[in-house]
């Protein structure tokens, strides 16, 4: 009985830790400021068919409209109640995005702000996503409702009331963020109504929550909202199952915060991890592919089994959050798509693809003076993602999930997933290769110069499509074919010219 009761504790401990995806989906995507009802449609017509996992959506939150700068996408991030309400769409919209895409086996991750409130010089009055009132000045958000006695006005120690030494963890966690107000998460009341809002995102069958700004939250406080969600929706999850979890926690090794403080409440963001891969990528400071063996822990990363990484997210392609320049984002679309496709045939961590919009760049000493831009809209309502004929996406959405690159190793990882890293390859330089077990083999040249070198793959012989120069189409390749001998060998030859300079062949990718 003890030793049952035991087992019965671990399940439990880890539920948090899975992020619930079915068989065969080993990868989420971010469709960020993307309208649900979009997202609804993407899931039927694009994800499930091509192995997707799972969605992140932008915060479902009745949020402050921002008319100054006009309505940046930050303004997602100034909750102002907890009511689905938002310019993504309403609370029928956000059930009939969640409901279609758990139908089709793609799971929906919401991002949870739960650290704060909106600014506290936003201005007073209904000019919210849906209308209620609020008035940060004296701290009054009757819609939740929340009052002056549920901040950390107090605990603060700083004069300005935000954080002003990122070296103090008391300001980091009981001051205000860019002077968002800071919620009081050490009482229970204000847990609760987080649980409570958590709770009805778990009912309609949300799978779990990427926790905004973790970081500027105490692990222990977080541990406690944790503890009084819900189990899933049992339409579509086993009986018991927990929400899946991932923090925010920039966690770049200087400050004393550390992503491994909140382990314990589930994955953690692994920020490092888009910033080294691009200072690699990119060849700055001496650094060559050839580094990448030990690529993971080695590297200074937390373990593997609490990370979720990402090559880069919406706040580090805009040159906030953290990696600076170095992170590879849609903009250096060469190496971005070499970066992805190392990320996905790499097996360390859980791995999030990112989906972005065009915005119009402009550069003032260095720095983009338009990041703030929200997505492609038709006077603040947000536009519909078109399909264009080949696939891709119209009315200024990126869509890089959608690159064929991009959803061929979404579906090399599926296909790998479980396998060994096998068959390290490197000419000392920036051309390596390695293999994931009997299952799939990825051949890199970042060199300025051709690759042409035989190398054992580890794969069956036969005749395998490269599923980054084409597709598996019936009985033949659109793009390269690579021969496998009896042996397990293969000849690889890839130009430094390449668009696209590397090629990944898989089981499912044999004729």
């Amino acid at each position: 009985m003890k030793f049952f009761l035991l087992l019965s504790a671990i399940a439990f401990c880890w539920a948090q830790y899975t992020p619930h995806t079915n068989p065969g989906g080993t990868s989420i995507v971010h469709l960020f400021e993307w309208r649900w009802a979009d997202i609804a449609l993407e899931c039927e017509r694009y994800l499930a068919p091509n192995g997707f996992g799972g969605v992140q959506v932008s915060p479902p939150s009745e949020n402050a409209i921002i008319n100054n700068p006009p309505r940046p996408w930050w303004e997602r991030y100034q909750p102002i109640s907890y009511k689905l309400c938002t310019r993504s769409g309403n609370e029928d919209e956000f059930k009939d995005m969640v409901t279609r895409c758990n139908n089709v086996g793609v799971r929906i991750y919401a991002d949870a702000v739960i650290n704060h409130m909106c600014g506290s010089g936003v201005s007073a009055g209904t000019n919210s996503t849906c209308g209620s009132y609020f008035n940060p000045g004296s701290k009054d958000f009757p819609a939740v409702p929340y009052s002056h006695w549920d901040f950390n006005d107090g605990k603060c120690k700083t004069g300005s009331g935000d954080i002003e030494n990122y070296t103090d963890p008391y300001q980091v966690r009981d001051c205000r963020l860019v002077s968002l107000l800071d919620l009081a998460l050490e009482k229970d009341y204000v847990r609760s109504k987080i649980a409570e809002y958590l709770n009805h995102l778990i009912d309609i069958g949300v799978a779990g929550f990427r926790i905004d700004a973790s970081k500027h939250m105490w692990p222990g406080d977080v541990k406690a909202i944790l503890d009084k969600l819900h189990n899933l929706n049992t339409s579509w999850f086993p009986e018991g199952s927990k929400a899946f979890i991932y923090q925010e926690v920039i966690d770049m090794g200087g400050e004393p915060i550390k992503g491994s403080e909140y382990f314990g409440n589930g994955h953690v963001t692994e920020f490092k991890y888009g910033a080294k891969l691009g200072t690699v990528l990119r060849k700055w400071n001496g650094e060559k592919m050839s580094y990448l063996k030990n690529w993971g822990e080695d590297w200074g990363f937390m373990p593997s089994d609490k990370a979720v990484v990402f090559v880069d997210n919406h706040d580090n392609q805009r040159g906030s959050g953290a990696g600076g320049a170095s992170i590879l984002t849609f903009w250096d679309s060469r190496l971005y798509k070499m970066g992805v496709g190392f990320m996905l045939a790499h097996p360390y961590g859980f791995t999030r693809v990112m989906s972005s919009f065009h915005w119009p760049r402009y550069f003032e000493n260095g720095k983009d003076v338009n990041a703030w831009v929200g997505p492609p809209n038709n006077d603040g309502e947000i536009k519909e993602v078109t399909i264009n004929p080949d696939t891709t996406c119209g009315n200024d959405w990126v869509c890089e999930h959608r690159w064929r690159q991009i959803k061929n190793m979404v579906a090399f990882r599926n296909v790998v997933d479980g396998q060994p890293f096998t068959n390290w390859w490197d000419n000392g330089s920036n051309q390596v290769a390695f293999g994931r077990g009997d299952k799939g083999f990825i051949v890199f040249n970042n060199d300025d110069w051709s690759l042409f070198v035989t190398l054992q793959t580890g794969l069956p012989a036969g005749t395998y499509c490269d599923v980054i120069s084409g597709d598996k189409s019936d009985s033949n390749c659109t793009g390269i074919k690579i021969y496998v001998s009896s042996d397990g060998k293969a000849n690889f030859s890839i130009s430094n010219s390449a668009e696209d300079p590397f090629i990944a062949i898989h089981a499912d990718s044999k004729l």
